[in-house]
């Protein structure tokens, strides 16, 4: 029988938590909430799975209460969680709405109670929809609303927030969402791709200036790795593999740590990128507090001669995959953890801010039995370990995700959570994940 006892091994000041978003679980449909262009998105027949949407998701502003308590009755000691930009201002600028301050003032309150750190972000997806006919993350305009917003949060905030990050994954909103159109807004343009990769930096940069007008000292950003290994050694996959790596991984390791681009997919981007771009860069290298990581799988790169732009597909190899179909390669995670810290963050703390995987999973007699999540969990954990025990400073480690949730345009057909929702009457039953981390986290 799998365990998590490894968890006992860990730091005694090492933080672990369980993360979400506001989308996925929130209902944007109660508390007056404004539109996101997922709101849209998910109106067009085809984007996501059944048509579904996170009108309803998990209704977790009406059960904020019961889910904190899922968080603390298993002995995490954080909660990582995203405000809704349409829900505090549902023009995205201007009138605030005061029911969407009081969710959060509430569901802040309601972690302090419980003794939970919280561990926020500013954006995860919800980009107000009254922008897209702006132009969305392409109008260095939204970058200033988006510092707008900050400083809302900032005001109304600081003072009970652990922790913020800006920005939940700068690739999938610019290339997943611009370029492969698999995400809100759907596009699929190069220049929209290419201007988004540099324009969501130039977001987290805005927030961070805004963050720092405030004296708050314990802010980054939250990246999306994935570790690329060639298909074969010829030079041309070596090639293809390397602008792969650039363009999911070392794009936003270069910029924001070394105020500069990489060579191979700059020289590829360069006649789309937005003019006088490189005066971004220094503000976009700002010193962080932390960088946060979330890691799920591997790519394994091949030449594909019918992909006229980038040259190359990501396809799998013969490992076990996930739900959502992706490799299980826990190694992976480590291998990234120790060139970011070697080349670019040195010394600054790493958070793993998401890690979990997508299982069929099923009730029977009130019970989740989900071995292969605890599994999976183990395996991340053992790496996470031997990171520790050879100095490398990983400082905490979020399970992604507390809820099934909505997931994206997956809809409800993915389940990450370490508790099962049924979402044809919202119940909530903890999974043995969940049991498992109880069972370690409080003895």
């Amino acid at each position: 029988m799998p365990d998590l006892k490894i968890i006992k091994e860990f730091p005694d000041n090492f933080t672990f938590g369980v993360a979400t978003s506001s989308y996925q679980i929130e209902g944007n449909s109660f508390g007056n909430s404004g539109l996101s262009h997922w709101d849209h998105f998910s109106k067009i027949k085809g984007n996501v799975y059944n048509n579904e949407s996170g009108k309803i998701a998990c209704a977790h502003l009406l059960n904020y209460k019961e889910d904190i308590k899922l968080i603390a009755e298993a002995g995490f000691s954080a909660y990582r969680f995203s405000f809704s930009w349409p829900r505090i201002l549902p023009d995205g600028k201007g009138s605030i709405n005061k029911e969407g301050i009081s969710f959060y003032d509430k569901l802040i309150d309601q972690l302090l109670e419980n003794n939970l750190k919280t561990y926020s972000t500013l954006y995860h997806w919800d980009l107000p929809e009254i922008f897209m006919s702006k132009g969305g993350w392409k109008n260095r305009d939204t970058t200033k609303w988006f510092a707008d917003f900050t400083d809302i949060i900032m005001r109304k905030f600081s003072d009970r927030l652990d922790s913020i990050a800006t920005i939940n994954e700068p690739w999938c909103i610019s290339w997943l969402s611009h370029y492969l159109g698999e995400h809100a807004p759907g596009e699929r343009s190069i220049e929209s791709g290419v201007k988004t990769m540099h324009m969501i930096l130039v977001a987290h940069a805005e927030a961070m200036q805004v963050i720092r007008s405030h004296n708050y000292n314990n802010a980054g950003i939250v990246l999306n790795k994935q570790f690329v290994q060639p298909f074969d050694d010829r030079p041309e996959t070596l090639k293809v593999t390397n602008l792969a790596d650039e363009i999911h991984n070392l794009w936003y390791d270069e910029a924001i740590f070394n105020g500069i681009y990489p060579s191979q997919t700059l020289d590829l981007f360069s006649q789309y990128m937005p003019n006088d771009y490189e005066n971004d860069l220094m503000q976009i290298s700002q010193p962080l507090d932390w960088v946060g990581i979330n890691y799920y799988t591997r790519s394994i790169i091949k030449v594909d001669p019918s992909e006229h732009f980038l040259g190359y597909k990501s396809v799998n190899g013969n490992l076990t995959v996930t739900d959502m179909g992706w490799e299980i390669f826990p190694e992976g995670l480590k291998h990234l953890i120790e060139r970011l810290h070697k080349k670019y963050s040195k010394n600054l703390p790493i958070l793993i801010t998401e890690n979990g995987m997508a299982n069929k999973d099923f009730i029977k007699n009130e019970k989740v039995n989900d071995i292969e999540r605890v599994n999976f969990y183990y395996d991340h954990l053992k790496q996470c370990k031997e990171l520790i025990e050879n100095d490398f400073p990983v400082k905490g480690y979020f399970v992604w995700s507390l809820l099934d949730n909505f997931e994206w345009a997956y809809g409800y057909s993915k389940r990450f959570g370490i508790v099962y929702v049924d979402f044809n009457n919202l119940k909530r039953i903890p999974k043995l994940s969940w049991e498992e981390f109880k069972k370690n986290l409080t003895s």
